[in-house]
């Protein structure tokens, strides 16, 4: 496996357990945070899957137009594009002022960014993490 594209993985992996661990905390929970780190964990999945198949990309944020340059697709991200949209938006209003996430949006985002994860890991060879 390319070097970058363990990195890639590594910092998907890191946000996808900073999202898993705040989601579950006892006093205080962080909805906005857990937004932005599932969010965070899909994107760079994504570009784990690009940078393995050797396909250049922006530095865009942008999870559907991420998943419009892999070729082929995963059909369960193309399946996937309106709630990678979704997640996309979710990500960028929990950042600013005049939104805040709920418990709701939280555990919607996490799954997401789950089956991203599962998708991901299975495209790359890569075996499965709780």
């Amino acid at each position: 496996m390319n070097p970058l594209t363990d990195e890639w993985i590594a910092k998907a992996e890191a946000d996808y357990r900073m999202a898993a661990r705040e989601i579950a905390a006892a006093d205080w929970p962080n909805w906005d945070g857990v937004c932005f780190h599932a969010q965070q964990s899909a994107e760079k999945y994504i570009k784990a899957l690009l940078q393995e198949r050797d396909v250049a990309f922006p530095r865009i944020h942008d999870l559907r137009k991420l998943v419009d340059l892999v070729s082929p697709p995963p059909p369960e991200l193309v399946a996937m594009m309106g709630e990678l949209g979704a997640l996309s938006e979710l990500a960028v209003s929990a950042r600013y002022p005049g939104y805040f996430a709920d418990e709701q949006s939280a555990h919607q985002a996490l799954a997401i960014a789950g089956r991203v994860r599962k998708t991901c890991r299975q495209a790359l060879g890569l075996a499965q993490h709780p």
